[in-house]
């Protein structure tokens, strides 16, 4: 194709006549059972899944390193309150070392995927990858073992037409992005880094140059307890309280501070939705007769980047979401002297590239010249990319299919995507990491 040199030629066509085998290394980790954890349940294949990737890393004369990083401990970081450890989910890392002269390029790919549910709803199994019409199925295919599959693809075919780019190409395949994010944290604590970087998440060709932040915020209502069936007085003579009935205020709260976030100017982004608060879970009563004496709303908290404050985390979110819930609490007698407590269970910290940033421009240049053409947006959610952005290194998410399938039964990535997004991943390296 016009601007494209013989190298870049070479191997692109190499990476074409190779689509047989992208196919068959996606295949081998969607059978590896990645599924997402809660707490610290039991591993699965992860550590099998990084062998397979290791083995075909070694073979590049890459340097390896395979290993289960030390627990996250409470207090350590706002991500993960709980002791989390990695028996059984060790993180890999490997350089492709380049000639020397030439900048330096992140590969980066997630590999725990979400449960895949009820079997039956799969049209086949989701641990058995099955192409049909042009489309490769299987948990995981989309997001995002897809573009992992792809970057090590790219590296074979570099080196089987012994194209050694100038700067060095890094791979790091981590879990927990689908639960803590402590995955990539811990890859990125571990001193990995580069000139710029490319997170696999299944963008559609896009590139997502940034990201909201998310909190898991816990409002705890209090009551007093009471039978249910018979009359009470007035709780200042020692009366029930209905903890349920008291939901109705922090509701309010919660669309009050919505409303706001909706009309600020400090709200506004380019690329990104506005803040949110969304209640996604509510918890009260032990008993069909008993007035309850404790409920809880748990609130999904989307905040923008420019909110992370001095400390590491938007530590101003949270003095603004606990002084309007307490001022608007302030109006009910019963809470006015029984305050609400607050809980913050994880937080996932945004990070932004600047839109005229290389990393931004140059995945959809590539893509172009491939007849892909994407845009430069946002991740409403987030991705490990800000994780690695706010550790020094600029990183980006471009990845094949989109999020149309991402988290459903019947995932799936376009094989012609898999191939193309390849492509413009090796003529990224090309081109960023010289040659």
């Amino acid at each position: 194709m016009e601007g494209q040199s013989r190298i870049e030629e070479r191997v692109l066509a190499r990476v074409r006549t190779g689509r047989d085998e992208l196919v068959g290394l996606l295949g081998e980790l969607i059978a590896c059972d990645t599924s997402s954890r809660e707490g610290n349940a039991a591993a699965r294949d992860e550590a099998k899944l990084q062998e397979i990737l290791a083995a075909r890393l070694r073979g590049l004369g890459a340097d390896v390193r395979v290993w289960e990083p030390e627990p996250i401990e409470p207090g350590e970081t706002p991500a993960c309150l709980f002791h989390l450890d990695f028996v059984g989910r060790p993180q890999l890392v490997a350089r492709v070392a380049g000639t020397g002269r030439g900048r330096s390029l992140l590969l980066n790919g997630h590999i725990d995927a979400v449960p895949y549910g009820d079997v039956s709803r799969w049209q086949s199994h989701p641990l058995k990858a099955e192409v049909r019409d042009g489309r490769l199925y299987g948990r995981g295919a989309n997001d995002m073992k897809g573009a992992l599959a792809s970057f090590v693809h790219v590296l074979e075919c570099l080196r089987a037409e012994g194209v050694r780019p100038a700067g060095d190409v890094v791979l790091a395949a981590n879990t927990e992005e689908e639960s803590t994010g402590t995955g990539g944290l811990r890859v990125a604590q571990s001193g990995v880094a580069a000139d710029a970087g490319i997170c696999g998440e299944p963008t559609g060709f896009d590139v997502w140059a940034a990201c909201r932040g998310a909190m898991t915020f816990v409002v705890g209502i209090p009551g007093r307890t009471g039978h249910a069936e018979m009359p009470q007085p007035g709780w200042r003579d020692g009366g029930a309280v209905n903890a349920i009935e008291r939901l109705e205020i922090v509701l309010a709260a919660a669309r009050r501070l919505r409303e706001d976030w909706r009309t600020r100017d400090d709200s506004r982004h380019p690329l990104l939705s506005t803040p949110d608060i969304v209640p996604t879970m509510v918890r009260g009563g032990e008993w069909t007769v008993t007035y309850p004496d404790r409920c809880t709303l748990t609130c999904d908290v989307e905040y923008m980047p420019s909110r992370v404050d001095g400390c590491g985390w938007a530590q101003g979110v949270r003095d603004e979401l606990e002084a309007l819930f307490d001022a608007t609490a302030a109006a009910d007698p019963w809470l006015a002297e029984h305050p609400l407590s607050y809980e913050y269970l994880t937080e996932a910290v945004p990070a932004e590239v600047p839109v005229d940033h290389e990393i931004v421009r140059l995945p959809l240049q590539c893509a172009a010249e491939l007849g892909r053409h994407g845009r430069v947006a946002g991740l409403d959610s987030w991705h490990d990319a800000a994780t690695f952005t706010r550790f020094g290194t600029p990183t980006v998410s471009f990845g094949p299919g989109g999020f149309e399938t991402a988290h459903r039964e019947n995932e799936y990535v376009p094989v012609d995507d898999l191939v193309d997004h390849a492509c413009a991943v090796a003529l990224v390296a090309l081109r960023f990491c010289g040659t």
